[in-house]
């Protein structure tokens, strides 16, 4: 390796994958790896936009990595793979290609005043590791590097995904990611894309009632757990009322429409259980897991009464829930489950009480329906 002006310039290997897909391998001391390149955790910009994708390093993980980085003769086999951007360019050598592989040099650009959003490598897989080379106790520690060219922030985030999709990766973190993802993902990963941006609509459109109440990674201080409003969200795009707006082989769906109906229903129930709202899970069972997936089966229920013709409008959403709202005790008292009472925050987040609660709602409701045709017959 060598150092000219404010640049490295590493040996390296490039292998062509595709006919327009590049990867670089190259050895690097682990603790000259930070001049160029950067962990960039994941956070919200002032506009609530999604930024970065990597996770906060595990203190007990790095640790343990440092230990036997210091032991007798460690190993570290895998490498840790890089994003650059384009300022890094390849120089290959005049021999040319030889079959899918020709060697030459990395050029890459430093400077020591440089913050780390102004770097030109991100590191996608290995930020344990990296970390734990530069706090070992060891003059240096080379690694094997795997690096790819890219100026989407959107690809760097998919590879991201890709490389940790197997590993015990935070879901939040992955839903978050998700919807400024491109490419091609695993079939399962492909369909969680399209819930994961309705959530992110419902935390972050102005127009939501949800807006901010939904905890995420990059919005810790959230009241519903992001995991409930996806159970809501895939429940419905599954076999609910978003069923019917969204393709089942692709996953996809019409979002202004489908957050028209979920933008007018939460909006009701805000108004329908305003005791009840915004509060944390302790203090109301309509913000826990529960209330929110039995809410999301209730919406449903609603739906189908209008459906195929038509979606209900927010008038008709508001008129349904008041029907139901007296038999609610989300906050305090008792719910009038059959055969036994339940007090108010017994109910727990679980498939049993998710269904218990389900089936009261529905109960209720269908028992309206049931009351008002007898009326209009009589």
């Amino acid at each position: 390796m060598t150092s000219r002006a404010a640049t490295l310039t590493l040996p390296a290997l490039e292998i062509r994958q595709t006919a327009t897909r590049w990867l670089y391998s190259f050895a690097v001391d682990g603790k000259v790896l930070s001049r160029f390149a950067a962990v960039s955790r994941v956070h919200r910009t002032s506009e609530m936009a999604i930024s970065g994708y990597q996770r906060p390093e595990v203190a007990s993980h790095v640790a343990g990595i440092r230990a036997y980085l210091e032991s007798e003769d460690p190993l570290l086999p895998n490498a840790i793979v890089v994003a650059f951007d384009s300022r890094v360019r390849f120089v290959g050598n005049t021999r040319g290609v030889r079959g899918y592989a020709r060697a030459g040099e990395l050029v890459i650009p430093t400077d020591p005043r440089w913050e780390e959003a102004d770097k030109p490598g991100w590191i996608v897989d290995g930020q344990q590791r990296v970390a734990a080379v530069r706090e070992a106790q060891v003059d240096s520690f080379p690694l094997c590097v795997t690096a790819f060219i890219t100026d989407s922030a959107a690809e760097q985030r998919t590879q991201f995904i890709l490389v940790n999709h197997t590993k015990p990766l935070q879901p939040g973190l992955v839903r978050e990611l998700l919807p400024d993802t491109e490419g091609t993902l695993p079939r399962l990963l492909r369909h969680k894309r399209f819930p994961s941006r309705l959530l992110e609509q419902l935390n972050n459109n102005r127009l939501s009632p949800l807006r901010r109440l939904i905890a995420t990674p990059t919005m810790p201080e959230g009241v519903i757990k992001d995991n409930s409003i996806i159970r809501m969200l895939e429940n419905s795009l599954t076999d609910g009322a978003l069923y019917h707006l969204r393709d089942p082989r692709t996953g996809a769906g019409e979002v202004e429409a489908i957050l028209a109906i979920l933008f007018d229903y939460w909006d009701t129930v805000r108004e329908a259980f305003p005791d009840a709202w915004a509060l944390p899970a302790r203090r109301s069972r309509l913000m826990h897991g529960a209330g929110i997936v039995s809410m999301g089966f209730l919406m449903d229920a609603i739906c189908d009464r209008f459906l195929p013709r038509r979606y209900p409008t927010r008038y008709e959403f508001a008129a349904e829930l008041a029907k139901i709202a007296p038999a609610c005790n989300w906050t305090s008292g008792h719910w009038a489950f059959s055969p036994l009472p339940r007090r108010w925050n017994d109910l727990q987040n679980t498939p049993r009480d998710v269904q218990i609660l389900t089936d009261f709602l529905l109960t209720q409701y269908e028992a309206d329906l049931v009351g008002r045709r007898l009326r209009v017959f009589s």
